[in-house]
């Protein structure tokens, strides 16, 4: 009976070595060993902090409290100590079995040393335990954020606060609140009471339904208002809080454009043109100047961010080119037309700003017209807004649509809640590269760092703007703190399955890793074969396949790694367990026109031309978003001949579209085959006429075919009508 009971206590203590190497530290720090050995928390352990820094000691001692060991009495103790000699943010950390040491040069490395510790505590397996660990940590890049925008739907206090708690822990040092915009301003200024008495409620209460039932406001306290805003004490509450979390708040308060609230309460603001509703500011009316000025003084009174955001981003200019006063305005100052208008307005807060030793931070529209003297970006179209502002000598924060726009789906939109469109799973966050290749090297200095943006036209509750903003923040966070060699894909999944539970302790509503399967192809034209491989959020999930079209089961092919396909294939895969969901599935397809020249009479959108002139006959086909380099986007007919390089019978013509209308893509209204012989004369081989509805706002894709009997044809000629905003098609087959 002994040997049994020893041999149990063997696996226990077994158990209790290998949980210690299971550290899960996110972001990776720069340095990390594992040590033999465990710190214990007990309720005595000592906390030693400069005066300064007890806040944070305090902070940690809060955490580890709330599940201690058994063991009431102990010998360990966490201390804090100053240490000049590392750099701003830097910190070391040592745990031995007694003793966990922090040094650090200011608050915020002494904070992230703390938050380690934190994470560590709610990712071990062993209660009030962690592991022996040596850390030595410093951020890669000075600035590492979040937006989020509380106009088009309010959020409470309560839930800034809790988002604070979560952003610290993971080192993210900014959270950017878009506080004004048409759906409501959201900050008691005390000049303009209008501004929360009128332009802060609306009449009704989400953003979507209020945008299509006329974008009207309501007095505050009427019984349908919708709506609220911070008064200014919130604000100091929010500021102060997230201080304490090494976190800068930065307000940002939209001019000229996006500002038809503040229209609404003062439209002496307007222009003199305006003929009912607008957004943008009177730039020739002196009176704008005024009210921008007063109220970024009282901004900068609350926000003692050294930035302060001005929007500057998609600022309609119609109303400016038919007004006398802005029209005078551009004369008087010797303007070449409204871009310089913008940039003369955008100059003239940056020299009131500045004045006040802040910095102006914009969107990259600011760049238009040319860009004030001390302005900083925001490059959200894309990166070349922050390239050329880099390459100005303007410091830059990158922050483009494709990889850090939350505001997109991140799993298969058919099972999710709506999003604006697009689809940027948690993966393609971790790959993002802050510093753009094609940016000098001298050059690369002014690249500060990135942000993240969740816009919330379509997130209306706090819940919905959690799962939008987790995991995907936690992925950025490596990007911004870790060194670029460091990031491993596989290593992240597996940290990041322990930090679910820190999430679920802090009552965030995340999204949870997809049962989806991201099946990845890579076709040799030469061989005309494809290799296929499969991905997943899950960590390390048995993956079952078919090759055949078939649904899979457990009595399928189980994945084990890459593998080829010589001929027409439909492969199925998916993960089988509680969560049940439809496999995911992709054609190859070596058809006819595989790798055969297309002529397009009719030019693809430059703005989305995928791979060029293969990409209708290079066997790929498209994912779930038009982003991906495969679905290539039309803004007109498309009107394209394919040859095929040789007579050859074929009796089907068919091509997969996408329809997504919140960003404005659509099926087309129909297509049309054509044949030739000898390219000179066509026969009419039918049309598929679109069957669906232009107001069904999900994620859906249609196959469009034309069979005919065997017909004999060299060219190809394949027509789509436009139907409206854009079309995108991924692939035409021919058999």
């Amino acid at each position: 009976m002994k040997k049994i009971v020893f041999a149990i206590t063997l696996i226990f203590v077994g158990y209790i070595a290998v949980a210690q190497k299971q550290v899960s530290i996110i972001p990776e720090p720069q340095f990390l060993k594992v040590n033999n050995g465990n710190f214990t928390f007990y309720k005595n352990t000592q906390f030693i902090a400069p005066a300064s820094w007890k806040p944070i000691a305090k902070y940690v001692q809060q955490i580890t409290s709330t599940s201690i060991s058994t063991l009431q009495k102990g010998n360990t103790r966490i201390v804090f100590k100053e240490n000049k000699n590392l750099a701003a943010s830097e910190y070391t950390l040592e745990a031995t079995t007694n003793t966990i040491t922090i040094a650090a040069k200011d608050y915020a490395g002494a904070l992230y040393g703390a938050q380690t510790i934190v994470q560590l505590w709610y990712t071990t397996n062993t209660p009030s335990r962690i592991a022996c660990v040596t850390v030595k940590d410093k951020p890669r890049f000075d600035y590492r954020g979040l937006m989020l925008d509380v106009s088009r739907n309010f959020y409470p206090v309560s839930f800034i606060k809790n988002l604070i708690d979560v952003l610290s822990i993971y080192k993210i040092n900014n959270l950017h609140l878009h506080l004004t915009d048409g759906a409501g301003w959201r900050l008691e200024i005390k000049k303009y009471p209008l501004l929360t008495k009128q332009a802060a409620f609306r009449t009704h209460k989400t953003w979507k339904e209020w945008w299509k039932n006329g974008m009207g406001y309501l007095q505050e306290g009427d019984p349908l208002a919708y709506g609220g805003y911070y008064t200014q004490n919130d604000a100091k509450e929010i500021v102060a809080y997230a201080a304490a979390k090494a976190i800068n708040v930065i307000p940002e308060i939209e001019m000229p454009g996006h500002s038809d609230e503040v229209l609404a309460a003062y439209p002496n603001l307007a222009c003199d043109s305006v003929k009912g509703r607008t957004g943008e500011f009177c730039i020739g009316n002196d009176s704008t100047f005024t009210f921008m000025q007063d109220v970024l003084t009282e901004v900068m009174g609350l926000f003692p961010s050294k930035y302060i955001h001005i929007g500057g981003d998609e600022a309609a200019k119609g109303h400016w080119k038919k007004c006398t006063k802005c029209q005078k305005r551009i004369t008087d100052n010797g303007l070449k037309d409204e871009d310089e208008l913008q940039s003369y307005a955008i100059q003239r807060m940056e020299k009131f700003i500045s004045g006040k030793g802040r910095y102006l931070l914009g969107w990259d529209e600011i760049l238009e017209g040319g860009l004030a003297p001390g302005a900083r970006v925001m490059s959200w179209r894309g990166e070349q807004g922050g390239i050329e502002a880099a390459r100005q000598n303007h410091d830059v924060i990158m922050t483009p649509g494709g990889t850090c726009y939350f505001d997109k789906y991140q799993q298969n939109p058919a099972g999710e809640p709506e999003a604006i469109g697009g689809f940027l799973p948690l993966q393609k966050v971790y790959e993002y590269e802050p510093l753009p290749a094609a940016l000098e090297k001298d050059k690369q200095q002014f690249i500060k760092g990135a942000q993240a943006n969740l816009w919330t036209e379509y997130v209306p509750t706090q819940e919905h703007a959690a799962y939008m903003i987790f995991p995907r923040i936690i992925a950025l966070s490596e990007v911004v703190w870790s060194n670029s060699a460091a990031k491993n894909w596989a290593q992240f999944q597996e940290k990041l399955t322990a930090h679910y539970k820190l999430l679920q302790a802090f009552n965030i509503n995340y999204c949870r890793p997809s049962n989806r399967i991201d099946i990845k192809t890579s076709i040799d034209t030469a061989s005309r074969s494809a290799q296929i491989s499969f991905n997943s959020e899950q960590f390390k999930p048995t993956i079952y396949y078919t090759t055949d079209g078939t649904n899979p089961t457990t009595a399928s092919n189980v994945y084990a790694g890459a593998f080829l396909i010589h001929e027409k294939a439909t492969i199925k895969a998916a993960i089988i367990n509680a969560k049940k969901s439809a496999p995911d599935s992709v054609l190859i397809n070596f058809h006819k026109a595989f790798n055969k020249p297309v002529t397009y009479q009719i030019p693809y959108s430059k703005s989305y031309p995928a791979a060029g002139a293969s990409t209708l006959v290079n066997g790929y086909r498209g994912t779930l978003t038009y982003q991906d380099g495969q679905w290539q986007g039309f803004t007109s007919n498309m009107d394209v001949v394919i040859d095929l390089q040789k007579v050859d019978t074929i009796h089907l013509v068919q091509a997969n579209f996408m329809q997504i209308i919140g960003p404005g893509v659509y099926m087309p209204k129909y297509i049309e085959v054509q044949t030739s012989v000898d390219g000179i004369n066509y026969t009419n081989q039918g049309r598929d006429n679109n069957t669906v509805s232009p107001t069904e706002s999900s994620l859906l894709f249609k196959d469009f075919k034309v069979q005919m009997k065997p017909t004999a044809a060299r060219y190809i000629k394949f027509v789509s009508k436009l139907q409206s905003g854009f079309q995108f098609i991924d692939e035409i087959i021919v058999e």
